[in-house]
């Protein structure tokens, strides 16, 4: 079955898959290696799918930027540390479970992304193309991951206590790290886009 909503793209299935979105020249170098420690992470701790939780711990041990937006202090070390423990804590409960944020049908292809995770892939490339960019970041999927309340990057900032609307805020606050490019990065016009039931933005 085909998943009901009309603006998946090409882009988001190219990116479904973590083999794929290696290779993608979408995804900037740095990004692609995000992506390959994201997948080699999950076969680690015995997941199926890359899920937003491995996405965040992936871009914090290889992106600076990603790093930096954390800054230095407990937070960011508490942070870590949870991330760290989600094999032998908290993220037990997630073994065998599905991430999603119910805003779209479920559709099982295999092992590869959760599907939030797919979704903020797709988000990621869509950000770098309003800005002007042919590749997307760390930042651009770090932002992307920290959209939807229901992904696990969400509740793994949140033990933390880490916002995530603090985040996306440093994030905009870093809008000149790529320069000034069409549509800057700050840009947060598709900030809740293809999260929200039918590819509206909630109000």
């Amino acid at each position: 079955m085909q998943p009901r909503i009309s603006r998946q793209s090409a882009q988001r299935q190219a990116c479904r898959r973590p083999a794929a979105a290696a290779d993608d020249a979408r995804l900037s170098d740095e990004l692609a290696a995000v992506i390959s420690g994201a997948r080699r992470r999950a076969v680690r701790d015995g997941d199926r799918q890359i899920d937003t939780a491995h996405l965040l711990h992936s871009l914090l041990e290889r992106d600076p930027d990603v790093y930096a937006v954390f800054g230095e202090g407990p937070q960011i070390a508490r942070l870590l540390g949870y991330l760290v423990q989600r094999s032998i804590g908290y993220g037990l409960r997630w073994q065998g479970t599905v991430e999603d944020s119910g805003a779209v049908p479920v559709v099982l292809d295999g092992d590869g992304f959760s599907p939030l995770a797919a979704s903020a892939m797709g988000h990621a490339c869509r950000r770098a193309a309003r800005r002007g960019d042919t590749q997307a970041r760390g930042l651009d999927l770090l932002a992307a991951i920290v959209v939807d309340p229901q992904a696990r990057a969400v509740e793994v900032l949140g033990r933390a206590g880490i916002d995530a609307d603090a985040v996306r805020a440093r994030i905009d606050d870093r809008r000149d790290e790529y320069g000034d490019r069409p549509g800057g990065y700050g840009d947060r016009r598709d900030e809740h886009d293809e999260y929200a039931v039918g590819g509206e933005a909630p109000r």
